[in-house]
């Protein structure tokens, strides 16, 4: 069974925050409670997808823009669905949605530790970047 990417719709929450708690990498908090990610999916609609085979909910990566950055947050996708290109699609989408906003360059966040994400991203074609640090602070 071929998945079908489809945009992100809030209707499925529970399911891919599911998936965000199954897979390893996907760093959870209160931002990611039902009533952000409907804040941050109206601020950037049609930017993040899901993959869904069958009826069920087997990939997602969320995306969105500041005006003038595109970054990318929570690719996961189901341990049994992994390798077959499910992620790289989802990415595509992302990147064409945020092109068409005249986003020229995107981010994305990842744990320093999180090697087989690294890996995924550098086979992507993404840059590791060293030289830069995130300082972050809870208000």
């Amino acid at each position: 069974m071929n998945p079908t990417i489809y945009p992100f719709d809030i209707a499925v929450y529970e399911e891919v925050f599911a998936l965000w708690k199954r897979c390893e990498g996907v760093g959870l908090s209160d931002a990611d409670s039902k009533e952000s990610i409907v804040t941050y999916l109206k601020r950037n609609p049609g930017m993040s997808f899901v993959a869904i085979a069958g009826e069920r909910i087997i990939g997602v990566l969320l995306a969105g823009h500041d005006g003038r950055r595109g970054y990318m947050h929570h690719l996961a996708v189901d341990a049994d669905w992994r390798r077959q290109g499910i992620a790289r699609l989802l990415v595509g989408n992302c990147l064409r949605a945020l092109k068409a906003t005249g986003i020229q360059k995107t981010h994305i966040f990842i744990f320093a530790d999180n090697e087989s994400g690294i890996a995924f991203w550098k086979s992507v074609g993404w840059t590791f970047r060293t030289d830069l640090r995130i300082i972050s602070k809870t208000i």
